[in-house]
């Protein structure tokens, strides 16, 4: 694959007004989780609040998920989307007036964010399946790069730009500013419908009179039908379970009673480092049996973990991070492929739903657990083999025969534009 190739998608103006209006929204979602921890705190909240505003998203989020999944099939996913985030404009825009205003209070503060985690709730199975119907086959794979080096970018800037915020003008404003980001990316998607694929269009036009419990039966058969699409959902719920309690949980508590708080800075930018340049690679080397490569790429993430309980040096942990971070990248990449090339488009949002209900639910479990978990038999053991059973698990998904040899879709190699 030339250099045209790893730029052909943004050719689609379809996908260019996609691209763009998704690096808006993440660069405001990374720059307002910093702004929101600080508004709660300065509300007089403590970390218990804090994780209480936190799941007063994620739960309704994961609540409405299925039921997005329908009508992003149902509906034109553009339109769904824009609901979506017109929805999160409105709710952060509310929240930013009653912080900057004074007059906010932690229960209006969580109402708000419960009604902006239905609002991503109905939107992300929309938001996840559009690309197939914006590029051709043969680009598929460079258009997800594309987007996972926007979602890079913005995870390393967002932040920073949400400190800056807080710091100079305050929180309030700081969320006002996310507001604002949620507003343009709904209008940047305003000529991905007139640009968007054939396919996309007989999608949006055709019959849309069957129920919704009828179109959630559909999606569950497709879901157990699917022996790879249902043993990659197993067993991430087990390994998100364990990436959230583990190595976000206990892993900063033992790395601040070891390495340090700065190193353990470094290791976790050393992951994002590692995922960038996988990225990069990724815009040029095709993946030819994504699933397997992927689930390869997954279970790195167990060496960083069990190293950090059983010899926790700073270098062997980069290094380890980083490489974990590159094999993350590739299964994204992997998975996404897999899902938007032997997924019917017609049923590709439920497909992502249901995807997205075994990766969210697994996670607040996994923080609930391993914080007792880690008192009883120690920050180190509990890590050392939580590392060991993640590559375990991981590895075992690929005794799914399905898993290990599902193949690129026919006409999807990577060609020149």
């Amino acid at each position: 694959m030339n250099g045209p190739t790893t730029l052909g998608p943004l050719r689609h103006p379809a996908f260019a007004w996609y691209l763009a209006s998704r690096t808006v929204n993440l660069l405001g979602l990374t720059a307002a989780s910093v702004a929101i921890a600080f508004a709660v705190l300065d509300l007089g909240g403590s970390a218990t609040t804090l994780g209480q505003v936190l799941a007063a998203r994620m739960v309704p989020m994961v609540v409405v998920l299925l039921f997005g999944g329908v009508l992003a099939d149902r509906f034109e996913r553009s339109l769904v989307l824009q609901a979506s985030n017109l929805t999160n404009a409105l709710a952060q825009g509310a929240t930013a007036v009653l912080l900057i205003t004074g007059n906010a209070e932690l229960w209006m503060i969580l109402l708000l964010q419960a009604a902006g985690g239905v609002a991503s709730g109905v939107g992300f199975p929309a938001m996840a399946a559009m690309v197939p119907s914006l590029v051709p086959l043969e680009q598929l794979q460079p258009a997800n790069a594309l987007l996972s080096a926007s979602r890079g970018l913005t995870a390393i800037a967002g932040p920073s730009l949400g400190t800056l915020l807080v710091v100079t003008v305050g929180s309030g404003w700081a969320v006002l500013a996310d507001a604002a980001t949620w507003l343009v990316a709904a209008v940047l998607l305003l000529p991905v419908r007139r640009h968007a694929s054939p396919r996309a269009v007989a999608r949006a036009s055709g019959d849309s009179a069957t129920s919704t419990i009828t179109e959630l039966r559909e999606g569950w058969r497709l879901f157990r039908d699917t022996t790879w699409l249902w043993a990659v959902v197993a067993g991430f719920g087990v390994l998100n379970a364990i990436a959230a309690g583990g190595w976000l949980t206990l892993g900063p508590a033992l790395a601040g009673e070891t390495i340090g708080r700065q190193a353990w800075g470094w290791v976790l930018s050393a992951e994002a480092a590692g995922a960038l340049v996988a990225t990069l690679v990724l815009l040029r080397v095709a993946l030819s049996r994504p699933l397997l490569v992927g689930m390869v790429g997954a279970s790195l993430l167990g060496i960083p973990m069990a190293i950090l309980g059983v010899d926790p040096r700073v270098g062997l942990l980069v290094v380890a991070s980083f490489a974990a971070g590159i094999g993350l990248e590739v299964f994204g990449m992997g998975w996404n492929l897999a899902m938007q090339e032997n997924i019917d488009e017609a049923q590709l949002s439920r497909a992502y739903s249901y995807d997205a209900l075994g990766s969210f639910v697994a996670m607040p479990l996994g923080q609930l657990v391993y914080g007792p978990l880690g008192d009883r038999f120690g920050y180190a053991p509990v890590l050392a083999t939580s590392g060991v059973v993640y590559v375990l698990v991981a590895l075992s998904v690929l005794l799914s025969r399905s898993v290990r040899t599902l193949p690129r879709a026919r006409g999807s190699r990577m060609v020149t534009v």
